[in-house]
């Protein structure tokens, strides 16, 4: 079985269309662009030019393997900005739609322990809005790992109950953020998983009570990525891997240095 590498294209810091040729180029499999902002913002995407981009796209051998919703802030949490991001995430989920894409990838915001917190209360109402809206077009909505534990984005998933809302399991981000197992995790949340990102960090020392962390090139971090891929493969997961690579003065080569560390990785472990 093919491992199916992808990159988030706006990680090149190019022009977007000169970051998808770029991905191209490099021999990968998929991208997961960003839909929030600038050209590819659904606002500035007339039915013509949502066309022209699919075609563009497929032109080049790749395939879109999820679209990036996260307006940032804190997510579903805030009930003053919850209104707003509940219609801007539609929009994100109609271009989906357009372009022929499954999954629109967010962050809800940090799920409390407290289930009558304030936050909690209003991702649990909001959520199922959005969740059905991208059910009922065929895509669902994936939160990505991190600022919680994985067993308790489980909680607040399983207590929602919608088939319109999935996972977009971000290993680095629950070691450098949550200081969760990774690969333990796969395990908890293997009935929502629909998309990974590839990414590795560690996480540091709390300053002034503030969590701190550190992203890192693929394999130099704190995700086992052996035993992880092993749990993905175990759990039957068959979708993209995708590179994301947030800081670093040469993006591109620690791009390239992620799709060689994952190519050697599926000759290892995934085709076996």
């Amino acid at each position: 079985m093919k491992l199916k590498i992808g990159v988030i294209p706006d990680c090149f810091r190019l022009p977007i269309k000169e970051g998808i040729k770029k991905a191209a180029e490099l021999g990968l499999d998929g991208i997961q662009p960003y839909a929030t902002h600038g050209d590819l913002d659904p606002k500035n995407l007339t039915k013509t030019g949502r066309d022209d981009l699919k075609h563009f796209v497929e032109s080049l051998g790749l395939v879109i393997s999820a679209l990036v919703g996260d307006f940032g802030g804190h997510g579903f949490a805030d009930p003053k900005t919850v209104e707003w991001r509940i219609e801007r995430t539609k929009e994100v989920i109609d271009l989906a739609y357009d372009l022929g894409v499954k999954v629109v990838t967010t962050h809800i915001g940090v799920v409390p322990e407290d289930e009558n917190d304030i936050a909690w209360k209003t991702m649990e109402e909001s959520l199922p809005e959005v969740g059905t809206y991208a059910y009922d077009k065929g895509i669902v909505l994936a939160t990505e790992t991190g600022p919680e534990p994985a067993v308790l984005l489980k909680k607040l998933l399983d207590k929602i109950g919608n088939p319109g809302l999935k996972v977009n399991y971000d290993p680095a981000n629950l070691v450098m953020v949550a200081g969760d197992d990774p690969v333990k995790g796969v395990y908890t949340l293997k009935d929502y998983i629909v998309h990974t990102h590839a990414k590795d960090g560690i996480k540091l020392p709390d300053e002034n009570g503030k969590k701190r962390w550190k992203e890192l090139p693929l394999g130099e971090g704190g995700v086992n990525w052996p035993e992880y891929l092993k749990a993905m493969k175990e759990i039957g997961y068959n979708g993209f891997f995708t590179i994301e690579r947030e800081v670093g003065e040469k993006p591109e080569v620690d791009i390239i240095k992620a799709r060689d560390f994952l190519r050697k990785l599926e000759k290892e472990i995934w085709s076996k």
